[in-house]
């Protein structure tokens, strides 16, 4: 199932449109020796060539190290963001990988192993990008994932065609028809998971303290919760190890039948600020693992 807009108003990624094939086909044939010293020649040209991702990256930066980011560790962050676009695509080509629960992750644990329907909200961090895709491939769960289709995303197209049998796109380019793309995909007994650090692309946004300010936050996925009576769960995944990645996931936000709503939203903003507290923790010791590119 699919929403999408035309064609010629889709955003698109930044860098060449032959980009991820060529990365795909470089690593098939290049020595690591030889291509990953071409990965970090190729990041200083995109840290030269992109100069908002660049001032993104140094506000970010500033903000976690609570210092004046060097150009270098500037230069890591876009490496870090080139490293997991690297996974993901030989994931697609078939590099085996798994996704393992962190100790204590007693609900996520209890969801794998029932048949209820669940709403994932996911970050822009490490590896989390992958935990949708091994949910439908390693766990042979049914998830539908929810992402504005851009025109280069060569990466999510290859492990769409991976892990297609049970993973579905709802491709929502119009905050408007978010509703109405979940009211499809997620009137069964599948996960949806939605992205929750990015409120471009969001109907209902909150403000939390996150880095040492309040900012604005996706909401969506709260509202919607009351709305289909499904729990909430948070997670991020991160390396563990070679072929491996630990997926850190909250406790589950659960809809309580005959709570006023106002309540019910006090206890969503709870829920999501103590797992903002969480990745804020989790930055503060691998600060290049946060591969969002917007602004804070």
């Amino acid at each position: 199932m699919a929403l999408t807009s035309k064609a010629a108003s889709a955003p698109r990624n930044p860098g060449p449109s032959w980009g991820y094939r060529f990365l795909r086909r470089a690593d098939r044939i290049l020595p690591e020796g030889v291509f990953r010293p071409l990965r970090a020649a190729g990041t200083w040209i995109a840290v030269a060539a992109m100069p908002h991702q660049r001032l993104c990256s140094r506000l970010y930066l500033r903000a976690v190290l609570e210092r004046e980011p060097t150009l270098t560790e500037v230069f890591r962050h876009f490496f870090a963001v080139c490293e997991a676009l690297m996974l993901r695509l030989r994931v697609a080509n078939g590099r085996p990988h798994r996704c393992v629960l962190e100790t204590g992750a007693d609900d996520f644990s209890r969801w794998l192993a029932s048949e209820r329907p669940v709403l994932l909200g996911t970050f822009h961090i490490a590896n989390s990008d992958l935990t949708g895709f091994m949910l439908a491939g390693q766990e042979q769960r049914n998830v539908h994932i929810v992402r504005l289709r851009v025109a280069n995303a060569h990466d999510t197209d290859a492990l769409g065609s991976r892990f297609g049998e049970r993973l579905r796109f709802v491709w929502v380019n119009d905050p408007a028809e978010l509703l109405f793309a979940l009211k499809e995909a997620g009137g069964g007994r599948d996960a949806v998971a939605l992205q929750c650090d990015r409120p471009d692309h969001s109907a209902r946004t909150e403000t939390f303290d996150f880095l040492g300010a309040r900012r604005v936050f996706p909401f969506t996925i709260y509202h919607l919760a009351l709305i289909f009576g499904r729990p909430v769960l948070l997670s991020f995944g991160a390396p563990s190890g070679p072929g491996q990645s630990v997926v850190y996931a909250s406790p589950a936000f659960e809809p309580m039948e005959g709570e006023p709503r106002d309540g019910a939203l006090e206890r969503a903003r709870a829920h999501f600020q103590a797992f903002l507290l969480r990745v804020e923790a989790h930055l503060h010791k691998h600060p290049f693992q946060w591969l969002n590119f917007s602004p804070l």
